[in-house]
């Protein structure tokens, strides 16, 4: 892991970009919530990531997970094993989690998309990152209150159920930052475009008015910094994010 993977978006936020799907560290003192854990094959990156910041991966208080895609859950199960840590995410999303069911894009479904640009080589990589692992992790939980989580950086979660049923970005008030995971991204290895935008159809759950219909509970946070699940940070108005991936 390079120094320059590592972005210190906001005081103690850090945007850490892996090789394909991004995590966030939040640090209060030596305490850190971990937002998102990368492919199992992102394991060594994420903990060299908190290392980066002068930090140890014991210093993790707690993993929250947008959803519970495997670009996202792979340090969880790890993480619980050899530090206790433990994850939380919306209560609508416990049973993906779990894999009580399955809400991901499919081998099937890959293969019927490998026709389409950039999809061959993003497909090749993410199978050599773990992405038909298992990563069903039993011992996530639904957050353990409502609010502001009383976890390092203080995140708010905030629903944006569409993506997967229980997807939820975080909301860090303090820095005027939304940590929004797949529900509003910046770019991807098989997307033509940068900027403030939606995943490709393939990747969702529902359709994509729901989609848009979701990025509501975004528009409204009194925020100017995007930290997506995929593609580079974004500095700007929510709002003005939110309206340029509606139109995009």
């Amino acid at each position: 892991m390079s120094d320059r993977e590592v972005v210190e978006a906001a005081e103690d936020v850090f945007l850490v970009r892996g090789s394909a799907v991004n995590w966030v560290l939040l640090r209060d003192g030596n305490d850190l919530t971990l937002v998102d854990g990368g492919y199992p094959g992102d394991l060594d990156d994420v903990e060299a990531s908190i290392r980066a910041i002068g930090q140890r991966p014991e210093d993790v208080r707690a993993i929250l997970v947008t959803h519970a895609h495997v670009d996202h859950l792979g340090a969880v199960n790890p993480f619980h094993s050899r530090y206790g840590t433990p994850a939380y995410v919306d209560p609508a999303e416990v049973g993906h989690a779990h894999r009580d069911y399955l809400e991901q894009l499919t081998p099937p479904e890959l293969l019927a998309n490998l026709w389409r640009p950039r999809v061959l080589p993003w497909a090749v990589h993410i199978l050599r990152n773990g992405a038909t692992q298992d990563v069903t992790a039993p011992h996530v939980q639904p957050f353990p209150s409502t609010g502001a989580l009383d976890l390092p950086g203080a995140p708010v979660p905030v629903p944006t159920h569409g993506h997967t049923s229980g997807h939820t970005a975080y909301h860090l008030p303090s820095v005027g930052a939304v940590i929004t995971g797949d529900s509003l991204v910046t770019g991807h290895p098989i997307a033509a475009t940068t900027g403030p935008q939606l995943l490709p159809a393939m990747f969702h759950h529902t359709d994509r008015s729901t989609l848009l219909a979701t990025l509501s509970t975004l528009e409204d946070l009194d925020a100017d910094l995007v930290l997506p699940g995929h593609g580079p940070l974004h500095r700007g108005p929510i709002r003005a994010a939110v309206a340029a991936a509606r139109h995009g």
